[in-house]
């Protein structure tokens, strides 16, 4: 099996200097796990609070996504459905565009380029891609009509990758009543590292996947990592409409690791602003 594997890696490999021009378009469904251990014995709660705490956080751990790419670039974006009048200004979509947006990769450069709001000043994260070091084991499976293979690798998380945080429990939680927790470390802890599962298939022989992921002998149809499972639902090769894959070139430029540091230090000054006005009210 793992020479049969082996083979369709090298062939799909061969492909990329002979195929002609390829253009793809792949749509992702993305799932979260979500800690709901926090509702559990709230007796502040009412059961209409629950009910909508429960629909809100399903609607935020499930999107949708399209990766487009071509042999050498690729272009990952959410896809956003129409707010209702007066939705969409909410802590939620601040969150969302203050830790993603679309991401442009180039696997030449090695290089991807983001564009993130925050507070109303728009930044360019520039910076390298994250270099995994795949393990491609022999197992198989078919995801809709293509032959995926299984792949594994340790990452680095990212300070700012919230799959990879959890709420502290027990002893590590306890606090005085009239104590309020104003760094993010004081309410959550975060793993340094996680294994990723990963999924491609040598069909479409491109080093694309979802997000940040790519690096394989062929398009990654499904990742899973820190309770997130991203998984390709439909894919259209060389349609009539091929959109251009170029980088967003509005905002400040700055590295991801400064962008983060920024980050984090305005969500403790809000926490402290948070915690000054409760204490005068």
């Amino acid at each position: 099996m793992k020479k049969i594997i082996f083979l369709l890696i090298v062939i799909a490999a061969g492909s990329l200097s002979t195929a002609q021009e390829l253009y793809g378009e792949a749509t992702y469904f993305s799932k979260a796990t979500v800690d709901r251990s926090w509702m559990e014995g709230n007796r502040d709660l009412t059961p209409d609070q629950r009910k909508r705490i429960e629909e809100n956080l399903k609607k935020a751990s499930e999107k949708t996504f399209v990766l487009k790419f071509n042999r050498n670039t690729s272009l990952w974006s959410q896809e956003v459905a129409l707010e209702a009048p007066g939705q969409g200004r909410g802590w939620g979509n601040f969150m969302g565009s203050s830790m993603g947006g679309d991401k442009y990769k180039d696997i030449v450069t090695n290089t991807f380029t983001e564009q993130r709001d925050m507070m109303g000043k728009t930044f360019l994260i520039k910076d390298d891609l994250p270099q995994l070091e795949w393990q491609i084991t022999g197992e198989t499976r078919q995801i809709g009509n293509y032959t995926a293979i299984k792949a594994t690798a340790v990452k680095k998380n990212d300070d700012l990758d919230m799959s990879a945080f959890r709420r502290r429990r027990g002893d590590d939680n306890k606090k005085k009543e009239d104590e309020e927790a104003t760094k993010l470390t004081d309410m959550f802890e975060k793993d340094d590292t996680t294994t990723v599962t990963a999924w491609f298939t040598p069909e479409i022989p491109v080093q694309h996947g979802p997000a940040e992921y790519g690096g394989l002998p062929g398009l990654i149809l499904e990742v899973n990592a820190n309770g997130t499972t991203m998984l390709c639902t439909k894919i259209a090769l060389n349609p009539e409409k091929q959109d251009k894959i170029e980088p967003a070139t509005k905002g400040e430029e700055i590295k991801l690791e400064e962008y983060n540091t920024t980050f984090t230090k305005k969500m403790e000054e809000m926490a402290e602003r948070f915690r000054g006005g409760r204490g005068r009210g």
